[in-house]
């Protein structure tokens, strides 16, 4: 090209001259981009630029500045208004128009210049997607389409060329296509991602003509004729989406884009209209009576709060971040000023308002789908609408689209009752609920007053949905989302949506609430009696189904107040539970239930329910075999409802022995729960196993070990450590690995000398070999030998497949020979992922010196992390603290380990002085150990 032709005047082209910069941007224009100074500047390299590549990388240097500046400019002004999503994506968007304008301008008009451009030398450069929708994160993709009238032709190749080059040099990340319009309606025919990028095109630059002959197009050719296919992709799409992003919109971690009620939903239901309606604003759809004046309030709320987390979620990692992972959500609450309080971190305040905005999201697209269903859905085959039986139903109800509606608003809000009867009448139809019926119901929210709350014939409704029809999550769940079930139960209202900041829990309180009464539910359908055989038997047995459903209803009640939850739901479960109509003995029942809901799952996991003295405790606790069972159903249900994969055979090994103990422990009397006669039954059942022993031999087993060894070990670990033990020479260390499948676990056994810190120098091993300690049990024999087994789990909590065992052996033997030095080999591996490092456990340390005959208890209450147990284990040794079992407890990112332990004379740590020079040192480590993990 001539020189010549790059002393082109500086100014754009008369077209984009009177198009005016937004007024609803964050800032003034001129604050976010100054065009009249990047003119100038690019004016002056033009004029002193000896060749074309010199005046791009010019050009690109001067963007670079304006897009640095701009980009900052609006990142602090939407930092101090940290709630303005939509001024900040549109000037984000704006900006983006500015630069690529600016790059267009300077391909076509200096580096590429035509005096007398023929018809077919056209470009028309149109914004597609978000981008063409015009709002924009601070790293999102620029999509765009680079459309020409005929085949494309060598200038405008040139043009796009250079243009992208520019682009690419700003670091901005491009996704283009360049086509005619022939091209663009026939792909979009057929492939319905591009059709829905086509959706939202806004000309940004170069021949006007263009752009709008394919506007037009897409609109009389392909949109106006194929409404019902494009509705029924998108639907396909956003199940997959859902499905792909785990089905739930109560994930602890969605992500904002593509999760279930995140900004994709939304932006589907823009598509769907703009693609029916032909709109260009969502504020338009209310003409069209999609929604309702109030509902495009909601969708604006929901918009503007999701967009907003989103833009905080991109500057906070600077780069492009949809996932709102544990330590974003501190970080993005801590940016929008949520601040702790009410018992509750400012980040649970807001996620639970995420997650109300996403319930509205959900409402809104149900709304919003059904509406266009009539139009615009394809019918149903002939066949299948003869074959499918119509529900039938009386008034004040009707069915529409097959779905359950209201035959009149007047006479169903005249006795607010119906508000009730609605969702029972759902269940016995079998029907879904119509839009038109939920909008009644959350417009009318006000007529649930005291006198319905207390209304006889509601409270039976309620119970109804829970007892009569075999499905009562999907009941609840529906009254939860229209806010019938908060209105109701005020006191359910504060843990609608709220998230408990955790790894160990899956769903928001209300969710778990209802995903436990799902669980029992399935039970009761008889659906999971192989998995769970144990209560599975107690309900066909018989129990107070109205007493264990309400418990379940009320279990979390109280949770997010500064008070202990158990005690605070249980005094509100004092007050409900007569208003839903149950006797004075239901009430003292679910009331005992929902304060000790904890105890049995505690019980199990952080105790030695092979010490007597935990049966003995727990049973004098339950007091009743009925209390017994109808617990023991509501911790499993519990534990369940927690989310996928917290239940295992582990924890249900533990819960069944413990129910099978103390059901013996009341059915015979609290006095055979004692050593001895657990001693005699080992004892006996050692005899038999070893049947084929000469009589030496099998008198020396039998002698070498006390009591609690014999008291504390199943039948078979101990026929285990007989064979281990049996001509073991001082010098060898013998081990027995076997995965044991009924607990979900591996099992380690270890014989060898008996000598200090041994058994911290074992936790040692395992750590290293990645193992999680679930259970430890360790004893010395008489003769000076150490009997220790483990039961261990991989990182997806699981037994070690065979073809890992030898390895861990390897790694076991070397360690407890002295060739690798736990301390050391560990100090790399001890560290926190970054993404859980915003979790905070206080720890707390216990001492409890009843609830064992023979050892103290030391409960260790803190944050998880791979080193902790050997760093624990290993501050007792170097205390000569004895430690004779060890049960570990994990809860997501809290550890409870709990170690029996006696003083060097085998006494109980009696001594206040000793229990608290043990504390100090304890946290000491603790404190140590957590500031090396989070380096």
């Amino acid at each position: 090209m001539p020189r010549a032709a790059l002393t082109v005047q500086a100014a754009r082209p008369a077209s984009l001259i009177v198009d005016p910069a937004p007024e609803d941007l964050i800032l003034p224009a001129p604050l976010i981009f100054d065009a009249a100074a990047v003119f100038a500047s690019i004016d002056e390299v033009m004029k002193a630029a000896p060749d074309d590549r010199t005046l791009r990388a010019a050009t690109v240097g001067i963007l670079k500045r304006a897009q640095t500046e701009g980009r900052d400019a609006i990142r602090d002004a939407f930092l101090a208004q940290p709630f303005r999503a939509n001024p900040t994506t549109r000037s984000y968007s704006w900006l983006t128009d500015q630069i690529l304008i600016t790059v267009l301008d300077v391909a076509r008009m200096r580096l590429h210049r035509l005096p007398n451009p023929t018809i077919s030398e056209r470009l028309s450069v149109i914004a597609v997607g978000g981008y063409g929708r015009g709002e924009m994160a601070p790293f999102s993709d620029v999509d765009l389409l680079f459309l020409t009238p005929y085949k494309i032709t060598p200038w405008a190749e040139s043009v796009i060329e250079s243009t992208l080059y520019m682009l690419w040099d700003l670091k901005m990340k491009v996704g283009h296509a360049s086509r005619t319009v022939k091209d663009c309606l026939r792909l979009a025919a057929e492939d319905y991602t591009i059709r829905t990028s086509l959706v939202e095109y806004r000309y940004l630059t170069g021949d006007a003509a263009l752009a709008d002959e394919l506007g037009k197009r897409l609109w009389t050719e392909l949109f106006k004729s194929s409404a019902p296919d494009f509705i029924e992709a998108k639907l396909e799409e956003r199940a997959q989406r859902h499905r792909k992003q785990g089905g739930q919109r109560y994930m602890v971690e969605p992500n904002v884009k593509e999760g279930k009620g995140g900004l994709r939903d939304l932006q589907s239901l823009y598509w769907i209209g703009k693609y029916i309606h032909g709109v260009r604003d969502a504020s338009e759809l209310v003409r069209y009576k999609v929604f309702s004046q109030e509902e495009y309030e909601t969708f604006r709320a929901a918009h503007e709060f999701l967009w907003a987390v989103r833009c905080h979620l991109h500057l906070i990692a600077n780069r492009a971040q949809d996932q709102l992972t544990f330590d974003m959500q501190v970080a993005v609450s801590d940016a929008m000023g949520y601040a702790d309080g009410g018992g509750r971190r400012g980040v649970e305040h807001f996620m639970q308002a995420y997650f109300r905005h996403a319930t509205m999201v959900g409402d809104l697209t149900r709304i919003f789908l059904v509406a266009q269903e009539k139009s615009h859905t394809k019918a149903a085959p002939m066949l299948e609408r003869l074959l499918k039986r119509k529900p039938k139903t009386q008034p004040p109800y009707a069915i529409k689209q097959n779905r359950l509606t209201v035959s009149g608003p007047k006479t169903f809000l005249s006795d607010p009752l119906n508000l009730l009867r609605i969702f029972d009448e759902s269940m016995r139809t079998g029907t879904l609920m119509h839009p038109d019926a939920m909008r009644l119901i959350a417009a009318n929210l006000h007529l649930i007053d005291t006198r319905v709350q207390n209304d006889p014939e509601a409270n039976r409704l309620l119970l109804n949905l829970m007892l009569k029809h075999g499905n009562p999550e999907r009941g609840l769940r529906r009254m939860n989302e229209l806010g019938v079930l908060g209105a109701f139960i005020p006191d359910f209202a504060p843990i609608v949506a709220m998230m408990q900041f955790n790894m160990y829990h899956h769903y928001t309180v209300d969710e778990h609430i209802i995903q436990c009464i799902s669980h029992l539910a399935q039970i009761e359908r008889g659906e999971l009696g192989d998995s769970l055989p144990l209560v599975s038997g107690i309900l066909s047995k018989g129990v107070n189904r109205k007493i264990i459903y309400v418990a379940l209803l009320l279990h979390d009640i109280g949770k997010g107040r500064p008070e202990d939850h158990s005690i605070l739901g249980a005094q509100i479960a004092r007050r409900l539970c007569p208003r839903f109509g149950l006797t004075k003995k239901e009430c003292e029942t679910v009331e005992w239930l929902i304060r000790y809901h904890l105890l049995m799952s505690d019980t199990a996991q952080k105790r030695d329910i092979s010490e007597p003295r935990t049966i003995r405790g727990f049973a004098k606790a339950v007091k009743s075999v009925e209390r017994l069972d109808l617990l023991t159903i509501l911790t499993v249900c519990d534990i369940r409802g927690v989310g996928p994969g917290t239940w295992n055979n582990w924890k249900a090994v533990l819960l069944r022995n413990l129910y099978a103990a103390t059901r013996d422990a009341l059915d015979n009397g609290l006095e055979d729960v004692n050593r001895e006669t657990r001693e005699n039954v080992a004892k006996r059942s050692l005899r038999d196993a070893l049947g084929d022993w000469d009589g030496a031999d099998l008198k020396r087993e039998m002698a070498r070990h006390y009591g609690p060894y014999w008291q504390g070990l199943p039948p078979a670990t101990h026929v285990i450590f007989a064979n281990l033990l049996r001509d073991i020479p001082d010098s060898e260390i013998r081990i027995d690995l076997m995965p044991d499948p009924d607990r979900d676990a591996t099992r380690a056994c270890f014989a060898m000398v008996d000598h200090p810190g041994l058994f911290s120098r074992m936790t040692g091993a395992l750590a290293l070999v990645g193992a999680n300690i679930v259970d430890a049990r360790t004893y010395t024999s008489k003769d000076g030998y150490a009997t220790a087994v483990f039961w261990i789990q991989d990182a997806d909590g699981h037994p070690f497949e065979e073809s890992r065992l030898p390895r861990l052996r390897n790694m076991i033997h070397r360690t407890l020979m002295g060739e690798v030095v736990p301390r050391d080999a560990l100090a790399d591996r001890d560290k926190l992922p970054k993404r859980e490092r915003a979790f905070r456990v206080p720890t707390t340390i216990t001492f409890d010196n009843e609830g064992s005959e023979i050892y103290t208890i030391i409960e260790v209450d803190t944050r998880d992390r791979p080193g902790l147990l050997f760093d624990l284990t290993r501050t007792l040794a170097g205390a000569h603290v004895y430690i004779a079992s060890a049960v570990i407890a994990t809860y997501g990112e809290q550890a409870v380990d709990t170690f029996y332990v006696k003083d060097l004379t085998g006494l109980k740590f009696h001594s206040e002085s000793k229990r608290h020079s043990l504390e100090r040192r304890l946290r000491e480590a603790i404190d140590r150990g957590t500031e090396r993990a989070h380096t």
